[in-house]
């Protein structure tokens, strides 16, 4: 956060294309100016341009430092908070800090600052899609919004898990969970230029050293903190209905993608049924193949499209079948019925180090990495559930944005 000489000499100088002044009225426990709705736009423009700072409790015609009354500041905190949240899609996250700064009258008075970088997505919010040009808020052009859709990936044209996060620093990575991804001939563990190499870090537009998305996803903690979406949502349901009465277990995993997987395994080998089946002797058949469970959660991390603010996986089990939602759509050209046949990589650099990322023998999941670059995950997971369900697990596609895979349970012995 900028110091209060800096920010007071910044005032000084008035607005740009990085400083917003605003001045701010509440009555009670609500803020009456400036509205809601135009400070989503004025906060989002500012994201979609090159970030910035926005003061609040600062005329922006006079420059005049009035402040933000003390015992409102917890109001204003919280309704800027909740306009990032709810009022811009995707949400954004902006640094509040309340700042003390000698007034216009020669009093000390408390101004709000809300800085914000420059976003991994494109932000909507209730006008539209803003820029900031100068001191002003300016609607996008159909044309600009198309270049900027490409040069931020959502257009498909650059790599999209090579993105600079915002915020995301070196400092942000946990190295344990970094060098598991060097293999021996790699460059020094502690050398910085191995992770750049590895591209879990990259410089920003502004040459700052920030994590990729590949790297918050699968080198820190907490991806959740840098992209909220970035998680596994699992249900266990005891029959074949959708039903929040009949809810047997529910978890979410928000650990590093790959993480994830593991513990969305262990969730469906907790809640999974066995058969027994009764013979020379006792063989007991469990209700899903955990390596095709395996493989599809792979593909289901490798594969899901990371700028689809709001959407997660899911994935539900019931008693006659295991649903798993991917979000995005199919990517290039392919197919949800030639998908066994052909293979693309929406995350070249996710499925890159997954590919580097070494599976516990003592798992029996005939895998040593994680991914492998044959594209052998689906055909496994047909081979599988064939075999325990004698049915083909299905692929659909649900309204062009969201893959959902239906595994069919084992077929249950007669007389239970």
């Amino acid at each position: 956060m900028i110091s209060s000489g800096e920010l007071v000499s910044r005032i000084r100088l008035g607005e740009d294309s990085t400083l917003g002044l605003e001045r701010m009225l509440t009555v009670g426990d609500r803020v009456t100016r400036p509205a809601r709705d135009d400070m989503a736009d004025e906060l989002a423009a500012m994201a979609n341009s090159w970030g910035g700072l926005l003061v609040f409790g600062v005329d922006d015609k006079s420059r005049d430092v009035v402040g933000v009354p003390r015992d409102r500041l917890g109001i204003v905190a919280t309704w800027i908070r909740e306009i990032c949240n709810d009022a811009i899609d995707p949400p954004i996250s902006p640094l509040i800090d309340a700042v003390e700064l000698p007034g216009s009258d020669g009093s000390r008075v408390v101004v709000v600052c809300a800085e914000l970088e420059r976003g991994l997505f494109l932000h909507r919010s209730p006008g539209g899609f803003y820029e900031r040009i100068g001191s002003c808020k300016r609607r996008m052009s159909p044309e600009l919004l198309e270049r900027l859709y490409q040069a931020r990936s959502q257009g498909r044209m650059v790599r999209f898990d090579e993105s600079p996060v915002p915020r995301a620093t070196v400092d942000n990575m946990d190295r344990t969970l970094a060098t598991q991804f060097l293999r021996t001939g790699d460059d020094e563990q502690n050398d910085p230029a191995a992770m750049t190499k590895l591209g879990i870090v990259t410089d920003d537009p502004k040459a700052q050293q920030r994590l990729t998305l590949a790297g918050v996803l699968m080198c820190t903690r907490k991806p959740v903190r840098w992209l909220p979406h970035a998680y596994v949502q699992a249900v266990s349901y005891a029959g074949e209905r959708e039903d929040v009465n009949y809810q047997a277990d529910a978890r979410d995993f928000e650990g590093p993608i790959d993480q994830q997987v593991f513990d969305a395994l262990h969730f469906v080998k907790r809640n999974m049924r066995y058969w027994a089946t009764k013979g020379t002797s006792r063989v007991e058949m469990p209700q899903f193949s955990e390596r095709a469970v395996f493989e599809a959660l792979v593909n289901a991390v490798a594969h899901r499209d990371y700028s689809m603010g709001g959407a997660r996986i899911r994935l539900h089990m019931f008693r006659d079948r295991l649903e798993l939602y991917v979000p995005g759509e199919l990517a290039n050209t392919l197919k949800p019925n030639t998908m066994h046949l052909r293979q693309y990589n929406r995350n070249e650099l996710i499925v890159s180090l997954l590919a580097r990322r070494r599976v516990d023998p003592d798992l029996d999941l005939d895998r040593r990495y994680m991914m492998d670059r044959r594209g052998d995950g689906v055909p496994i997971i047909r081979k599988e559930t064939r075999r325990l369900s004698g049915r083909l697990p299905k692929y659909e596609l649900i309204d062009g944005n969201e893959l959902q895979l239906v595994m069919w349970a084992s077929r249950e012995p007669h007389g239970r």
